[in-house]
């Protein structure tokens, strides 16, 4: 018990208290850094453009409707921070910014991170950013689900499905096209991320590696990781090619040889009245079981032109109350021994089987290689395209660089302040989904415990080193001492307390002695 007292005690000593968070400190965006924002003003910077879009089949109405604006979390961890939030549920919303300077896909490596809150919860919609595609007509006041992109990537939920997307956009030479590669998703269970209401940390590295709260969730090749594949496979199937209409690929086929037994009846059927049942004495065929009850009247209000023709409701038949049973009489059915069913031909091997039908390969016309798919098209925006359900969806501390070091110090400068809970408290927190945890605590805390007590208390030896009762309790019984302190100090006692009440006796008598003396005096 004193164990799990000093449990709880260590876990509430590290929980954070308001006080303890702190007040949110401004971070200086890094200067080589292709794009960083942390939305620290009191409202949208000028370098952040509205999507003006508008319906194909009104062009008076945007298709972009959902509104944005800068504002504080709900719940202020740190005090002070801002982010933009995603306010409409329900609507479509887009919002863009340019690049301080075209990113290419080169030597060096990318890194994108940006943190999301769900506020809410989500029930469905998608919380990803986009790195747009740099040309010289993109237009970020156009930017729309069509405006071509590098990568998407970022937390996406709808029905029971959470998933983190990583999508990169690949230029095919041959086809002339660009094809869609979805990175194959983490087999970690995501679901915590989208319901515990608290902000999280995105982080995109290539080779590649995702990251959630600075923890590894997936890492991949991007040749070999991804659906469908970077490099097209060399043959594909003909589309042209048609199976043989003479092309027999039944493995199993009916005897052709079988003929059906001549005393097969399939007319037969599967049950028959039981011969040997006949009906009880006593049953009455010519009554029913229930008859109108001869008392029942129709309603004052009934109208037959509205209601139709009253019918009394129906009550037992009382000349079918001494009755075995009234009605029609039938027999049970039972089983036919001479039912066989319908008669089907045993199955056999095809002789004439050629195997199952596949067309024939050719060389694929979309096959090249491509050693390096990290060469996309270069990076001139970064932008949100997205539909939710639920509003307050809160980004913050967006960066693009292409520095690992610098990644990790912004990542210490804005992710950083927001404190994390220690060991013992996620302990405590595990608790709230898996109650049994209880159990394994107390039992993990008490069990040195006891061990201790059963173990080592036996070796302790008690008084000190000098004496003759100097040992351990599990030793062999001791011999008593030639001179036996206890005994001694037993018998002194005792003769103690003799004397002592013979001098108490001895002093009372002396007193009345002299009381009488002086008493004798005065008289």
């Amino acid at each position: 018990m004193i164990s799990l007292l000093l449990g709880l005690c260590l876990c509430l000593a590290f929980s954070p208290t308001q006080e303890d968070q702190g007040v949110y400190r401004s971070v200086t965006a890094p200067a080589q850094a292709y794009f960083a924002e942390t939305f620290d003003t009191d409202s949208l910077d000028r370098k952040w453009v509205l999507s003006r879009v508008v319906k194909e089949e009104d062009a008076d109405v945007h298709k972009y409707d959902g509104g944005w604006v800068v504002e504080e979390p709900e719940k202020q961890v740190p005090l002070g921070n801002k982010g933009l939030v995603l306010k409409s549920p329900g609507h479509h919303h887009a919002i863009a910014a340019y690049l301080r300077t075209v990113y290419h896909f080169r030597e060096k490596p990318l890194f994108l991170q940006y943190e999301v809150h769900f506020q809410k919860g989500i029930d469905c919609g998608g919380a990803y950013i986009k790195l747009l595609t740099h040309s010289d007509d993109l237009r970020l006041s156009q930017f729309s689900d069509i405006t071509p992109y590098s990568i998407m990537f970022g937390p996406d939920k709808c029905g029971s499905t959470y998933k983190v997307h990583f999508i990169f956009r690949h230029w095919n030479p041959r086809t002339g096209t660009y094809e869609e590669k979805h990175a194959r998703q983490p087999e970690t269970d995501l679901s915590d991320y989208f319901t515990d209401n608290k902000p999280h940390l995105y982080s995109l590295h290539n080779t590649f590696e995702i990251l959630i709260d600075q923890t590894l969730v997936k890492t991949g090749s991007l040749l070999e990781d991804m659906d469908p594949p970077v490099v097209p496979p060399r043959e594909i199937e003909d589309p042209e090619d048609r199976k043989p209409s003479d092309w027999d690929d039944r493995r199993h086929i009916p005897d052709p040889t079988a003929a059906k037994p001549h005393d097969w009846d399939e007319e037969a059927p599967r049950l028959i009245a039981d011969p040997t049942v006949q009906r009880p004495a006593g049953w009455i065929e010519e009554e029913g079981p229930f008859v109108p009850d001869p008392e029942a009247q129709p309603p004052h209000d009934w109208s037959v032109e509205m209601d139709g023709e009253w019918e009394a409701p129906l009550i037992p038949n009382p000349a079918c109350a001494e009755a075995a049973g009234c009605g029609p009489w039938k027999p049970p059915m039972v089983p036919n021994a001479a039912y066989k069913g319908k008669w089907r031909a045993p199955v056999i091997d095809n002789p004439n089987y050629q195997g199952k039908w596949q067309p024939r390969m050719i060389p694929n016309p979309a096959y090249f290689e491509d050693p390096q798919p990290f060469r996309m098209s270069p990076v001139g925006a970064i932008g949100f395209e997205l539909w939710s359900l639920t509003g307050d969806v809160l980004f913050d501390n967006i960066l693009l660089c292409d520095d690992l070091e610098m990644a990790k110090h912004w990542t210490e400068d804005t992710w950083g302040q927001r404190k994390t809970p220690g060991v013992l408290e996620q302990l405590l927190l595990a608790t709230a989904k898996r109650p049994w945890l209880w159990g394994v605590y107390v039992f993990t805390m008490g069990l040195p415990i006891i061990l201790f007590v059963s173990f080592m208390w036996p070796d302790k030896r008690f008084g000190p080193s000098t004496e003759d009762y100097y040992y351990k309790k599990s030793d062999e019984p001791q011999p008593d001492s030639p001179q036996d302190p206890e005994g001694h100090t037993a018998l002194t006692n005792s003769e103690a307390k003799v004397k002592t009440g013979l001098r108490k006796r001895e002093t009372k008598k002396t007193q009345k002695k002299s009381d009488l003396e002086l008493k004798e005096i005065s008289d």
